[in-house]
């Protein structure tokens, strides 16, 4: 039995949440929690069964034209964000899907590309928590 003062917790504090990000060739590893692959096509090479990828968030990834416009130039990457913060405005639920689950547990976005400091689950991680953020603060009214 728990003493009266401690509080047991099955989910992360609700000032807290914990998204990774993680390459989909990385093998999958318990600290991953919930993993949820955020690219519009299934990583080359990777098989489904080896994945572990427990959501398939197609609809959260930028537009292919987008992706193919950026091609991961880092000469790019500011407006890159801009245009895909835009993207995910207009899409607002499958980003409270990325948070409904953070609220409950880790998890760990998943994506195919190379590029581990210019690519689209960087800018999708911020956004969430950014959104998740001012969700839980909104403006008081006078």
């Amino acid at each position: 039995m728990l003493p009266k003062h401690s509080a047991r917790r099955d989910s992360p504090p609700a000032s807290r949440i914990t998204i990774l990000l993680k390459r989909a060739y990385e093998p999958p590893a318990p600290i991953d929690g919930f993993r949820i692959l955020v690219d519009r096509l299934w990583p080359r090479g990777v098989a489904k069964s080896s994945a572990r990828i427990d959501l398939w968030l197609k609809e959260v990834a930028p537009t292919t034209s987008l992706r193919k416009w950026f091609g991961h130039d880092p000469s790019k990457w500011a407006e890159f964000q801009t245009h895909y913060y835009a993207e995910l405005a207009l899409n607002p639920d499958p980003v409270a899907k990325i948070i409904e689950l953070a609220n409950k547990k880790v998890i760990t976005l998943i994506y195919g590309a190379r590029d581990t400091e210019y690519n689209h689950a960087i800018v999708l991680k911020s956004y969430v928590e950014k959104t998740r953020k001012h969700s839980q603060n909104p403006p008081q009214e006078a």
